[in-house]
């Protein structure tokens, strides 16, 4: 398969990181198919990157990834490559599939993200009815997008331990919405292949067990190349039975935002890094960027004021906060015109297909981009080439290869994560027939 050439990439010559992952790339190659021989990749994934010159990190790992609209149509043909490969494993006969996403019927960029999911499975080979779980929806409603497209979005209903619509029995339920709002009775038990399984779903799954599970991955791939797993992994600890609202837990969450910079702190001299440095501070369930503060001193915490505990104590669909993620700042080099940016790298299975630059104007190196004001460059990933050219290094898909792998790691670490979450009896794959 081809891959995707970065063009609006962080300036200057490549990073000993990057040069090292360059040069290895023969052995990582190897090493990857063994990780996938052992392991089942999730259907689709993104990540999040952090590129800060000296270490390249993952800072979020989203299984439900709901920006296919941000991809260069260009790579559409590698999208459906790879969802051939991914269909097959889970159910080689497939013919028909119910798409369930997110009940945003009001987001327009998340819809656009829908109809270009359906277009890439439907050129992959299946029929593809899209199944809404919003109750209010009773009958097939057609919705026109901004864009021209239009989707059908039909109730799904309940036939034995087989999920359908309107005369319309699939042999997969592919899931498009993370279950922030928790486990629907609908989609239990069922006998067909539920992708990605419900345990990946927010009610269940933890961002600590994923990095613990990436801090896994990385030791060993770190092993393989002989460099300091930090480089390419951030610190992070988990701080459980915490209350904003109430100011419970908080002892805890100093304690563990004072650990990590102090970790970081002497791996920056380590280094010669003069930045300060950071924690993020994160909801342990949730996305969309919500329940996330940049930290730089423990006193910030003990200083929270009413209107930075609530932001803190609620994330999407009304998810009380719990649990958090102290988790260490990666800086943000890059940049797209007066923006600072991330790269977000999108899998199929366990091909890279594609990616974005997520930037904001408003925000700094060492915040959260994954917030209201954010901006997407769908064409950040331009021409295909073949391969990277360790041997140029002016060569453009040399750091995007860079991230591809260090995304290829969260990947594998999903995975794991995936099987060491699973419930007793339950298969990952669910029940293809």
């Amino acid at each position: 398969m081809t891959v995707p050439r970065l063009t609006t990439a962080l300036s200057g010559p490549l990073q000993d990181l990057e040069r090292g992952l360059l040069a290895s790339q023969p052995e990582i190659e190897r090493w990857l198919r063994g990780q996938w021989q052992d392991h089942a990749a999730p259907f689709y994934c993104s990540v999040d990157l952090r590129n800060s010159g000296f270490k390249l990190a993952p800072v979020d790992t989203n299984l439900f990834p709901g920006g296919f609209n941000n991809l260069n149509p260009e790579f559409h043909p590698l999208c459906v490559q790879a969802a051939m490969t991914a269909i097959e494993k889970h159910c080689p006969e497939a013919r028909g599939m119910v798409l369930i996403p997110e009940n945003h019927t009001r987001n327009q960029f998340y819809l656009q993200n829908v109809a270009v999911l359906q277009r890439i499975l439907r050129n992959a080979g299946v029929t593809v009815r899209i199944g809404t779980l919003i109750p209010e929806i009773t009958s097939p409603t057609e919705i026109v997008l901004e864009n021209g497209a239009k989707l059908m979005l039909e109730p799904l209903a309940r036939r034995g331990n087989r999920l359908a619509v309107d005369g319309f029995d699939p042999c997969m339920v592919l899931i498009n919405n993370d279950l922030s709002a928790g486990t629907p009775e609908i989609l239990m038990n069922l006998e067909q292949a539920v992708l990605p399984p419900l345990h990946a779903g927010w009610t269940v799954r933890r961002k600590s067990n994923h990095f613990d599970a990436y801090r896994q991955v990385a030791q060993e791939f770190a092993g393989l190349l002989k460099i300091d797993p930090w480089l390419i992994n951030p610190y992070f600890e988990k701080c459980g039975k915490i209350n904003f609202r109430e100011r419970q837990g908080e002892e805890c969450l100093e304690g563990y935002v004072t650990e990590i910079l102090e970790d970081v702190r002497a791996k920056y001299q380590e280094y010669g890094i003069q930045q300060d440095p950071f924690v993020i501070v994160k909801a342990d369930a949730g996305t969309y960027g919500m329940g996330i503060m940049t930290v730089k001193d423990p006193s910030e915490v003990r200083e929270l004021n009413r209107k930075q505990r609530t932001r803190m104590a609620v994330v999407k669909e009304g998810l009380e906060v719990r649990e958090v993620m102290v988790q260490e700042g990666v800086y943000t080099f890059e940049s797209v015109g007066d923006a600072v940016a991330e790269p977000v790298v999108y899998m199929i299975d366990h091909f890279v297909v594609g990616g974005f630059y997520r930037v904001h104007t408003e925000r700094g190196q060492d915040q959260n981009l994954n917030a209201p004001g954010m901006q997407f460059r769908p064409l950040a990933f331009a021409d295909p080439c073949s391969s990277p050219d360790p041997d140029d290094p002016g060569c453009p898909p040399n750091r995007f290869y860079a991230y591809g792998v260090i995304a290829r790691l969260a990947l594998v670490a999903a995975a794991l994560e995936l099987e060491q979450t699973e419930p007793e009896g339950m298969s990952t794959g669910g029940g293809a027939t």
